[in-house]
C-alpha cells in the first residue's frame, strides 16, 4: 500500500489534486474481493501522534514500540527522518494484520485512515502556513474503486476520523515542510539536531524525561501547572515538542528562556568555536612549516588546503 500522505512528492509524475468538495467513489468492507490485499504490502509512514496512540494501545513505551515496530527513513537526503511501520520478517504485509482485518483499527495510523485518499501539505517558500490538498491513490489490486457508494472527500474525512489525527499533526507537517523549504536560509542540520529532532518528534516517552531533567529546567522557563499538564498528558507534550523544535531549529521563540542559564551556554559556545578556530589555525600554521621545510611553493603547486575537521577549505579553484 502506497503512503497516503506526501509532503514532497519524490515521483515525477505530478498527482491531479483536489479539494475537499471532490466527489469519489470507494468502499472498502469485509468480503469485498481484494480484503487485506493493501494490508499485504505496506510503505506505511507514521506520524508524531499515530505513535501515541499505537504504544498506548500496545501498552509499552514509545522507545519499545519504535524499537520493535519501526524503521527510520531520510526524508531528504542527510535530513530529518521520518518512521515507517515494520512489516513482517522476511515480507512485505503489515504485523497487525489479521483475516478478519486490522487488529488496531480503532489506533490505525493515519496513512490507513486516508487510503485512497492521498493528503498533500505543501508551503511556498515565501508563505508562513501549508495548504492541503488531496489526491486519489489508484491501486490495480483495489476494489473499492468499484463499489457503486459515492461520497465526498470531505464526508470520507470525517467518516474515517482523520480530522482529529490532522489537526494533531499539523506542528510536525509545518516543521518538515518548513525544513524542505528553507533551502540554504537554514543549512543542513548537524547530526545532534537531526537526532533531536528524531527524539522530540516521536519518541515522546524519551522527550518527557528530557523535559522532565534539571537540565531542561536551568534553561526553560516553564510554569509548574504548564510543565504539570505537559507531564501527564503525551498529546500536550507532543505539541510543545513542535514548539521547542521550531524554538531550537528555526528560531521561533516562544518559550520562555532563563537569560543567565541563556548566556553561559552561548558563552560555552562562543569559547568552543574559539578552540575550533584556533585548532584551524594551528593546523595550518604547520601545514606552511612542512611545505617550507620541504621546499614547496604553495602557490606554484597548485594544491589548496582543506582541513575537514576544521570545517574550512582553501582549495583554489
Amino acid at each position: 500500500m502506497s503512503t497516503p500522505e506526501n509532503n514532497m512528492p519524490v515521483s515525477p509524475v505530478v498527482p491531479t489534486m483536489y479539494d475537499e468538495s471532490k466527489e469519489i467513489q470507494f468502499s472498502c468492507h469485509k468480503g469485498i474481493g481484494c480484503w487485506n490485499a493493501c494490508c499485504a504490502n505496506i510503505d506505511i509512514s507514521l506520524t508524531p501522534y499515530d505513535i501515541i496512540r499505537l504504544k498506548k494501545r500496545l501498552g509499552m513505551t514509545s522507545t519499545q514500540f519504535l524499537r520493535d515496530y519501526t524503521v527510520p527513513y531520510e526524508m531528504e537526503k542527510d535530513g530529518i527522518a521520518g518512521v515507517k511501520f515494520r512489516p513482517v520478517d522476511n515480507g512485505t504485509a503489515c504485523r497487525f494484520m489479521q483475516p478478519e482485518g486490522c487488529a488496531v483499527y480503532e489506533d490505525r495510523p493515519t496513512a490507513c485512515r486516508y487510503y485512497p485518499v492521498a493528503l498533500l501539505s505543501m508551503r511556498k517558500q515565501d508563505e508562513y502556513t501549508d495548504t492541503q490538498s488531496y489526491a486519489l491513490v489508484e491501486e490495480e489490486h483495489c476494489k473499492g474503486h468499484q463499489v457503486a457508494r459515492r461520497l465526498t472527500i470531505a464526508d470520507y474525512r470525517k467518516e474515517q476520523g482523520v480530522i482529529e489525527y490532522d489537526d494533531l499533526a499539523r506542528g510536525w507537517r509545518q516543521l518538515v515542510l518548513k525544513k524542505k523549504s528553507s533551502g540554504p536560509t537554514i543549512g543542513s542540520l548537524s547530526l545532534k539536531s537531526r537526532q533531536l529532532f528524531f527524539m522530540a518528534c516521536y519518541d515522546i516517552d524519551t522527550f518527557h524525561n528530557f523535559v522532565e531533567s534539571e537540565a531542561f529546567g536551568k534553561l526553560f522557563k516553564l510554569g509548574a501547572d504548564e510543565k504539570a499538564m505537559l507531564m501527564a498528558d503525551d498529546v500536550e507534550l507532543m505539541q510543545f515538542s513542535f514548539r521547542f523544535l521550531k524554538q531550537v531549529l528555526f528560531g521561533e521563540q516562544s518559550i520562555a528562556l532563563d537569560e543567565q542559564a541563556a548566556q553561559e551556554r552561548l558563552t560555552k559556545w562562543q569559547a568552543r568555536q574559539a578552540e575550533i578556530e584556533k585548532e584551524a589555525a594551528d593546523k595550518r600554521a604547520e601545514y606552511e612549516r612542512k611545505m617550507l621545510e620541504e621546499g614547496i611553493d604553495e602557490d606554484a603547486s597548485g594544491l589548496g588546503f582543506c582541513d575537514d575537521e576544521a570545517g574550512g577549505c582553501g582549495g583554489k579553484g
